[in-house]
């Protein structure tokens, strides 16, 4: 190979990749994935500690036992526990770029919810601020969380640091 062919580095390729399978829901994600299609936010409670766990599972991750209690309902309100600004865009975010993808503590919740943030300035968005979700119009929803858009900012004061600070 000669010297001036090794010069010219080929820098970038642009491959389209694209993945498709099929994913077997299982009893808790189905019904928290039916749940989702009523607007319905659905956790489930560990029955040795009570965390309640969003979305529900079939079994706690900390204690390894069964969760098998009824579903625990949600608002759809909550915490910004922490963020982060995004300047490069996605195909399947609904928001131009930058945009902030957050993880919100759902009131009643003790796992967070990695979502959006939107109708915010950048420079207004802080670790406690309260939110809410801003959902799809009804006829839109699916058994999805894209049924919930993304989250904006509540009139609200701050959530206290204590009771976000375990889920940072």
């Amino acid at each position: 190979m000669s010297e001036e062919a090794t010069d010219d580095v080929v820098k970038v390729i642009r491959t389209p990749v694209q993945l498709d399978y099929n994913y077997s829901a299982g009893k808790s994600a189905t019904r928290f994935l039916r749940a989702m299609k009523e607007g319905k936010l659905i956790g489930q409670r560990c029955p040795v500690d009570g965390r309640v766990y969003f979305p529900s599972r079939g079994s706690c991750p900390m204690h390894g036992v069964p969760i098998e209690g009824e579903p625990v309902e949600l608002a759809d309100t909550g915490t910004l526990v922490t963020f982060s600004i995004v300047r490069i865009p996605a195909e399947a975010v609904p928001l131009d770029v930058p945009f902030v993808t957050v993880q919100v503590l759902l009131d009643g919740a003790d796992t967070v919810l990695m979502h959006l943030l939107g109708n915010c300035e950048l420079d207004d968005v802080h670790m406690g601020m309260r939110v809410k979700a801003v959902w799809k119009p009804k006829e839109e929803w699916t058994e999805s969380v894209a049924n919930i858009l993304y989250f904006e900012p509540l009139d609200e004061p701050d959530a206290d640091y204590d009771s976000y600070k375990e889920h940072i």
